[in-house]
C-alpha cells in the first residue's frame, strides 16, 4: 500500500463530490418512481461492478465469495441495501440539505456503538464529543417545537442502519478480506431489493433512463475512487474529508434544487461535524499511541 496523503485526500474530496452527485440524481428519480425500484436498477449495475472487482483482486468468483461467515455477510448487504431505500426516501421527503445534515452522525454513532458491537474501548472525552454531538442533532431535529417534522427521524434512522454496516463491516474484516466484504455487500444487496423491488415496477421515460444510467455510474464510480482512496492513504488520514458529502450535496440542494438552509440546521451540522471531527482525531491518536 502506498502512503500519500495528499493524492488519498484529493481522491476523497472527488470520491464525496460523485457521491453528492449520486444522491442529487436518487432524488430526482425517487419523486417520479418507487424508491426501492429505483435503488433495485442501481443494485443490478452495482452487482456487476462489485463481482468484476472482487473477482479481479482474488482471482475467481469462486475466492471472492469465500467466506466462513455468510449470515454474517449477507445481513451487511443487506442492511446496507435497506439503508439507501431509507435514506432516498429521507431525501425525497426532507430534502438533500436536512437529510444530510442529520445523518453526518454516523461516525458518533460507530463510536457510541463500537464497545457493545466490537469491544473496543470508548475514552470519556470520545463520550463528551458523543454527547455533543447529539445535542446538535436536536438542535436540528427541534423536538417540542411546532415546526418538528416526525420524517426527520428517516435519516437518523439511515444513520444508525450505516453504523451497524460500518461496524459489522470492521467485525467481518477479522476473517474475511476486503475483496470478499465487497463481493457479498454488492450480491447479497443486490438479492434482496430485487425480492422486494420487482412488485414495484414502473415504466420509466426515456429521459429518466438517461439519469438512471447516470446514477449507476456515478455509483461505481464513486465506489472506486473510495477503493482507490484507502490503496493510497491510511483511512485515518483521510476520512475526516468524507464530510464534504454533506457541503457539496447541501449546495446541490439549494442551488440547483431549490432547497433552503434553515438556520438551526446549519448550526446543529456544525455542532455534529465540529464533534465527529474529534472523535475521528482521538481515535487516531489512539491508534498511534498503541
Amino acid at each position: 500500500m502506498q502512503n500519500n496523503q495528499r493524492l488519498g485526500i484529493l481522491l476523497m474530496v472527488a470520491t464525496t463530490f460523485i457521491f453528492a452527485v449520486q444522491d442529487g440524481i436518487s432524488r430526482h428519480l425517487a419523486e417520479n418512481y418507487n424508491v426501492i425500484m429505483i435503488v433495485m436498477i442501481r443494485y443490478w449495475f452495482f452487482a456487476v461492478f462489485v463481482i468484476t472487482i472482487a473477482t479481479r483482486q482474488s482471482g475467481s468468483i469462486k475466492a471472492a465469495a469465500a467466506t466462513k461467515q455468510p449470515l454474517l455477510q449477507i445481513t451487511r448487504g443487506t442492511l446496507l441495501s435497506l439503508e439507501i431505500c431509507v435514506m432516498v426516501t429521507g431525501f425525497v421527503l426532507l430534502g438533500l440539505v436536512e437529510s444530510h445534515a442529520i445523518f453526518a452522525c454516523y461516525p458518533l454513532l460507530i463510536a457510541a456503538l463500537s464497545g457493545p458491537v466490537l469491544g473496543e474501548q470508548v475514552g470519556w472525552r470520545r463520550w463528551v464529543a458523543i454527547a455533543i454531538g447529539f445535542v446538535g442533532v436536536m438542535v436540528i431535529l427541534q423536538p417540542g417545537f411546532a415546526v418538528f417534522a416526525p420524517a426527520a427521524v428517516i435519516p437518523l434512522a439511515a444513520a444508525l442502519m450505516f453504523a451497524l454496516y460500518g461496524l459489522l463491516t470492521r467485525y467481518a474484516a477479522r476473517k474475511d478480506s476486503t475483496a470478499t466484504s465487497f463481493f457479498w455487500t454488492g450480491t447479497s444487496g443486490a438479492v434482496v431489493v430485487t425480492l422486494a423491488g420487482v412488485w414495484f415496477w414502473e415504466p420509466m421515460t426515456a429521459y429518466d433512463w438517461r439519469w438512471m444510467a447516470a446514477l449507476c455510474v456515478t455509483g461505481a464510480l464513486g465506489h472506486w475512487l473510495l477503493i482507490k482512496t484507502y490503496e493510497v492513504a491510511e483511512a485515518s488520514a483521510v476520512q475526516p474529508f468524507a464530510y464534504l458529502q454533506l457541503v457539496f450535496a447541501s449546495a446541490i440542494g439549494i442551488f440547483l434544487l431549490g432547497e433552503t438552509l434553515r438556520p438551526n440546521v446549519a448550526l446543529g451540522a456544525a455542532i455534529i461535524v465540529g464533534a465527529g471531527l474529534f472523535t475521528l482525531w482521538r481515535s487516531r491518536a489512539k491508534t498511534r499511541a498503541a
